[in-house]
């Protein structure tokens, strides 16, 4: 059983720093029941999560079932600051307000996936707000700037010239210490955080802890596009509170190569059954459609159920292998002479005006299923069926 465990918590993996560590706590829960703690934080810099966040989170689900009690860590106090890992510049300061916010979706989300009944939510507040200026002073000597501009983005940063503000400084000292307060024996992160991970291990010896924790990290998920980090900001991203439609058909977008990094990373498929797939795709006996489809249905169930996971996939169907239209839409009235661009806006199926024209210009839209090529169209009065792409629909009454 503890072989089978620790080929669940190593899937998937970029890198382990102390696995024997790891392999000793797992042993002992199966030997004696005792548990041990597995820490993850997020900063709550944004509303929602979206799969990329989800990795770590599946990766917290696996060490649940195996006897870790997952300490899921809520930075309110370091998303003050903001983590300046891969940025190029001082992140701006999020307000209270803001940050409690985003944390309760958080927190609204993340059981999702994880079994609330062993994980301890924190707050890292609760115990840097104590810490006061001696204790700062403390924590800062524990390490110096010749090593933390060892660090990769702050070296950039500081060799090209720009600026470093000392609070930045301070962040990977604070995320150190949280594996203090908590006691953690292990860690887990993307390979971004490699430097904030090891400063948990460096500062639960510098304050005799009695522990170093082991470390474990996961690749960071490619976006719908298959080259960037999965990001909101970069619009590469399947969102876990998404429509089931959404998700789905968002799912189905990616490429058959990707489609595989998805599967070892997201889904409960077991390593054997992954293997299994891929090899009657090559060898031709099962399509990589369907395969694809199968996904995207297992990420609809976890987040939704089953029924709505095979509604989603009815109404994909309908839509782009009959040509219908989806049976539930936007439906807005504007007075006639709307400029099309304007309409695609207010109908929340464009971001901006100059991106429709961009569509429009691409044959990119369409209206009643015909495409239109003239920008600068207005709207006689009747209603419309606007349409961007395969999946944005809108019904528009033109008054």
């Amino acid at each position: 059983m503890v072989e089978k465990a620790l080929e669940e918590i190593s899937r998937g993996t970029a890198e382990v720093i102390d696995m024997e560590r790891i392999e000793n706590l797992v042993s002992k829960y199966y030997d004696d029941g005792s548990t041990y703690t597995v820490k993850a934080g997020f900063d709550p810099t944004g509303a929602d999560l979206h799969l990329g966040h989800t990795v770590l989170l599946q990766k917290l689900r696996a060490f649940q079932n195996h006897g870790g009690r997952v300490q899921l860590l809520i930075g309110d106090f370091t998303a003050t600051i903001g983590d300046p890992t891969g940025k190029s510049e001082t992140r701006k300061i999020l307000d209270n307000d803001t940050i409690m916010a985003n944390a309760k979706t958080y927190q609204e989300q993340v059981f999702n996936i994880l079994d609330d009944s062993k994980t301890e939510v924190v707050f890292n507040s609760t115990w840097l707000n104590e810490l006061g200026a001696a204790g700062m002073v403390a924590l800062a000597t524990t390490f110096n700037v010749a090593r933390m501009l060892e660090r990769d983005d702050f070296d950039k940063r500081f060799k090209g010239g720009q600026s470093i503000s000392i609070s930045e400084f301070l962040y990977p000292l604070l995320q150190g210490y949280d594996s203090v307060e908590l006691k953690s024996d292990i860690e887990i992160g993307g390979t971004d955080q490699k430097f904030n991970l090891l400063m948990g291990r460096h500062l639960q010896r510098a304050y005799n802890v009695g522990k170093e924790q082991a470390v474990l990290m996961m690749p960071i998920l490619e976006g719908l596009d298959g080259v960037q980090k999965m990001s909101k900001s970069l619009n590469n991203y399947i969102g876990i509170t998404e429509e089931p439609k959404e998700i789905y058909a968002k799912t189905l977008s990616v490429s058959d190569e990707l489609m595989w990094r998805y599967y070892e990373l997201l889904s409960e498929k077991s390593l054997e059954e992954i293997t299994t797939m891929k090899e009657d795709v090559e060898k031709g006996t099962l399509h990589p459609k369907i395969v694809k489809e199968n996904l995207a249905l297992e990420l609809v169930t976890r987040f939704y159920n089953e029924e709505l996971a095979t509604l989603a996939k009815e109404e994909f169907d309908n839509v782009f292998k009959s040509n219908q239209l989806p049976s539930d839409m936007t439906e807005i009235e504007v007075e006639e002479g709307i400029w099309i661009c304007k309409a695609l806006v207010d109908a929340g199926i464009e971001p901006s005006t100059s991106q429709a024209r961009r569509d429009i210009k691409q044959n990119a839209v369409s209206i009643d299923q015909e495409k239109i090529s003239d920008d600068t169209l207005n709207l006689a009065a009747g209603e419309y069926i606007l349409q961007v792409g395969k999946r944005k629909f809108a019904k528009v009454k033109v008054g």
